[in-house]
């Protein structure tokens, strides 16, 4: 976390999708969730993305993301 937004680098191309679903699988990994409750909700085609995680309020995520 930098300046509250999560950083994050996948080595997947940004191809196909292939990046946003290595940053879901990243970030479900670190949660220990299934990927299928994270999706891109803005910026899929972007570097910037605002992703939304079911079932986690913010204070929770935060603290799983945050170390």
């Amino acid at each position: 976390m930098r300046d509250g937004v999560l950083q994050a680098r996948v080595t997947a191309p940004p191809v196909d999708g292939k990046a946003n679903k290595a940053l879901r699988k990243l970030i479900a990994k670190r949660l220990g969730i299934a990927a299928s409750r994270i999706s891109v909700a803005r910026g899929e085609k972007s570097r910037e993305k605002l992703i939304e995680v079911q079932g986690i309020d913010a204070v929770s995520l935060r603290d799983a993301l945050g170390d």
